[in-house]
C-alpha cells in the first residue's frame, strides 16, 4: 500500500486545511495509506514582530519545504496567500484547490455591536491597512499577530475594537457565526490566493493520487493573482492585493498597487481565461506606468 505524508502547520485551521485535502484523496483513492505530519514553523514562533521585520511569508514555509527535501513529508498544504511569490524548481507546486470565500471580514468583539473608536482595528498586513484607512479614515489601525483563534482571543479581552479576518479560515475553523461583515472584493481587495489551498510536493513526484483536489479554476486565479504580485516585486511588507474571478471563458483581474510615495491605485482587466498570467502582467505594468486602467 503506498503511504502519503501530508505535512501541515500545526495551528487548527492548518491541521483543518490538511485534512480537506486528505478527505479528497482518501475519497478518491481509498487504496492510499494517509499520514499527517504536523510542525510549529518559525513564522508560528515569532509573534511580537510583524512579518516584514522577521524576515517575511517564507518563515511560514521554510520547515516544511526541508520536510519535502529530506523526505519526512510528500506532500504539503498551504493557504496560498501564506506563500512566497517565487517557486523553488526542486519543490514545485503541485495544484490548487477549489476557492473558498475569497473575502476579507470585520470581526466584533463577542457580544459588541459597534465599533470602539478609542480602540485600533487589528490587522495584519500592510494590504488590509491601506485599505481601511480608506474604509474607516476615523480609526487607527494596529497590527495583530499569532494564528486565527490567537488573534480572536486578543480581540474579546479588548485589545482592538475589531479584527479584519478571511472569511476562509474563520468558514474552515467553523466560526462564520463571529463574522459581523463581509467586505465585497472591490472594497477590500484580497491577498493573491486567498481562500485557495495551494499543494507543493517534491519534483518528479507521481501525482496522480491528486486529481480529486486539484481544481482548474482555482489555479487558473491563483496563478493569475500570483503572478500579479510577482510583477510588482511584492513582498510580505509590501501593500499589494490582487483578486480574479472567472466568467465563462473570461477573466476579470482587480489589482491594488501602493507606489514608492504612498500612492494607492486600484485598476482592473478582462481577458480570456487562459491567458490570466499574462494579462495579471500587463495590469501591473500599466499600474506601475501610471496608466489608469477602469475598475471592473
Amino acid at each position: 500500500m503506498r503511504t502519503i505524508r501530508i505535512g501541515s502547520r500545526e495551528s487548527r485551521l492548518a491541521v483543518i486545511q490538511a485534512e480537506l485535502v486528505m478527505e479528497a484523496i482518501r475519497a478518491a483513492h481509498p487504496e492510499i495509506r494517509l499520514e499527517l505530519v504536523t510542525m510549529k514553523t518559525t513564522g508560528d514562533k515569532i509573534l511580537d514582530r510583524t512579518l516584514d521585520k522577521v524576515g517575511g511569508k517564507g518563515l511560514f514555509v521554510k520547515e516544511l519545504d526541508a520536510a519535502l527535501l529530506d523526505g519526512r513529508a510528500d506532500l504539503t498544504v498551504h493557504s496560498c496567500k501564506d506563500l512566497p511569490m517565487e517557486e523553488n524548481p526542486a519543490i514545485p507546486l503541485a495544484g490548487f484547490s477549489k476557492r473558498e470565500d475569497p473575502r476579507d471580514v470585520l470581526v466584533l468583539p463577542e457580544g459588541v455591536t459597534e465599533l470602539d473608536k478609542t480602540k485600533p482595528i487589528g490587522c495584519a498586513s500592510a494590504r488590509r491597512a491601506v485599505q481601511l484607512k480608506e474604509l474607516f479614515p476615523d480609526m487607527e489601525t494596529a497590527p495583530v499577530r499569532g494564528n486565527v483563534l490567537t488573534r480572536l482571543r486578543k480581540l474579546d479581552e479588548g485589545q482592538f475594537s475589531a479584527l479584519v479576518l478571511a472569511a476562509a479560515g474563520l468558514k474552515r475553523l467553523g466560526l462564520e457565526g463571529r463574522i459581523t461583515r463581509y467586505f465585497t472584493v472591490e472594497e477590500m481587495i484580497p491577498a493573491a490566493g486567498q481562500g485557495i489551498l495551494a499543494l507543493q510536493t517534491r519534483a518528479g513526484e507521481d501525482l496522480s493520487y491528486l486529481d480529486g483536489v486539484l481544481d482548474e479554476e482555482g489555479a487558473l486565479c491563483a496563478r493569475a493573482e500570483r503572478a500579479f504580485v510577482r510583477a510588482l516585486d511584492g513582498g510580505c511588507s509590501s501593500p499589494i492585493a490582487a483578486h480574479a474571478r472567472l466568467e465563462g471563458e473570461t477573466m476579470v483581474l482587480l489589482g491594488l498597487y501602493v507606489d514608492e510615495t504612498g500612492q494607492v491605485s486600484r485598476a482592473g482587466i478582462s481577458g480570456p481565461r487562459r491567458d490570466g498570467e499574462e494579462l495579471a502582467r500587463t495590469l501591473a505594468e500599466r499600474m506601475k506606468e501610471g496608466i489608469v486602467c477602469p475598475e471592473k
